[in-house]
């Protein structure tokens, strides 16, 4: 930690027990990749961040062309259109890409939208030899040329070799694939900074989608996302509390270190940074009710029968017992040996944002992906999707890849069982969204007042998200 570092935060990552993130992350068993135990972070400043720009027609117009039509995005994963002819559509604002399998294996991306009167070609997902408009019935190939026009007589003036479907750059990694609506943008391997060697690629792209679940949200795509990347709302939304407000000791607490989380940027990444919640060690906020080890064991695994749980030993730590146990659990579940695992990739919550709009959790027991974007072209609305990627299994056949589920007005994510623990939990955010979105045309403030540290992922975001819009 660099002199500046302590002089702004004298123990930043300091928790219940007396030791900070990467101090105890070293003590593991199966310790993580080193980059894990390597803090970084400097102050931003605290200047309030502008409420116009979570509800402004005018801010929302200008992010689209100067952010929605410039960055790399996820757009879906590889295993979605796994044979040639597959095909899925990626909505944004008012833009529209066709994705197509090719008959070599390639990826392309095409602007979704007939060249004779400007039609959609395709909707959603589906397989398809050719992409024929339903409209009239011009046909283009999967690698984007014309093949056919009904009555192509009555149109002399159309040269079919300069008739090809515009093409949308497109990228590869970890089993994602990335677009690019800016056909002067840089290379993906660019755009991802340090990603590439702070995560196993190959080991993403060997998972599958187990769970893909969405739900439009009515506030501004930032508000959505900004509730997800940091922890300082954990324990007033997610912590069980007496009427006094006093937090039950019991559950969540018990075993998430939520009062000293690690957020990470680095000098000169622009699109890259990081968040490291670990498990096993109680907040700070109940740590005197937690009497041993074992108590923290019991209460994460409460959901076990109380047999089923392992024992912790005189002089074993409860996060070594816990992701022994998951790795056990675990590896019977996706039929995959995670013996060589990293005590931190069992247990904790590690986030990776890829600005401008997606998280990856990189980590076997969190397998989480989040993706935030417009819904429609409304500043007011939102589309927020959650992802599982479980590994696939070392051997036989991985389970189908999940297709999109779309929950109505009201439905609960914990509705869906296929996001098993995390339903509940998202559940629990879900009601802050629209009060946020109407608290922020209703205040008399002008800005939001962030934390210095707790809140620095949001401040992060804004700063880059002002060098677009500054272009």
């Amino acid at each position: 930690m660099s002199e500046q570092q302590s002089k702004l935060h004298p123990n930043p990552y300091v928790n219940s027990w007396g030791t900070t993130v990467p101090q105890m992350l070293a003590r593991d068993e199966i310790q993580p990749p080193a980059h894990y135990l390597e803090p970084s972070f400097v102050s931003l400043g605290t200047e309030d961040i502008p409420i116009e720009r979570y509800w402004s027609r005018e801010w929302h117009d200008l992010e689209v062309q100067k952010v929605w039509k410039k960055v790399w995005q996820v757009a879906c994963r590889e295993e979605d259109m796994p044979l040639s002819g597959d095909y899925i559509v990626y909505d944004l604002v008012d833009d529209s890409v066709l994705l197509a399998r090719q008959p070599d294996g390639s990826i392309k991306g095409y602007v979704n939208a007939c060249l004779h009167r400007g039609n959609e070609l395709c909707v959603g997902r589906g397989h398809t030899r050719a992409f024929r408009c339903p409209f009239h019935g011009f046909t283009w190939s999967l690698e984007g040329k014309l093949k056919y026009i009904p009555g192509e007589w009555d149109f002399p003036h159309i040269e079919k070799d300069k008739f090809s479907l515009p093409e949308v750059k497109v990228g590869r990694w970890g089993g994602f694939v990335f677009i690019n609506l800016d056909p002067q943008a840089g290379s993906l391997t660019d755009y991802l900074e340090l990603l590439p060697q702070h995560l196993n690629g190959e080991e993403l792209a060997s998972r599958y989608k187990a769970a893909h679940v969405s739900q439009v949200v009515p506030c501004n795509w930032k508000v959505v996302q900004e509730a997800f990347i940091e922890g300082y709302h954990v324990a007033e939304t997610h912590f069980d509390k007496d009427e006094d407000g006093v937090v039950n000791a019991f559950g969540l607490p018990a075993f998430v270190n939520d009062t000293a989380i690690q957020y990470d940027f680095w000098p000169g990444v622009k699109h890259i940074d990081r968040l490291v919640l670990a498990h096993g060690v109680p907040s700070q906020q109940v740590a005197h009710k937690i009497g041993n080890e074992q108590m923290v064991v019991d209460s994460m695994l409460r959901r076990y029968p109380k047999e089923a749980r392992p024992v912790v030993k005189p002089g074993e730590r409860a996060r070594d017992v816990l992701a022994n146990f998951f790795r056990d659990a675990l590896g019977k579940l996706h039929r995959k040996d995670l013996s060589m695992v990293s005590t931190s990739d069992m247990l904790d919550q590690i986030q990776y944002n890829i600005f401008p709009n997606f998280t990856v959790w990189p980590t076997v027991v969190a397998p989480l992906c989040y993706r935030f974007r417009p819904y429609g072209n409304d500043p007011d609305r939102a589309i927020f999707e959650v992802w599982l990627l479980h590994p696939r299994p070392d051997e036989g056949e991985a389970p189908a890849t999940a297709a999109e589920y779309r929950l109505g007005e009201g439905e609960t994510w914990m509705s869906r069982p296929e996001l098993g623990y995390y339903g509940p939990v998202i559940d629990q955010d879900m009601p802050n969204l629209p009060r946020l979105q109407r608290g922020l045309k209703a205040t008399r403030k002008p800005g939001i007042t962030l934390g210095d540290y707790q809140e620095i992922r949001i401040r992060r975001f804004h700063k880059v998200l002002e060098e677009y819009m500054a272009q």
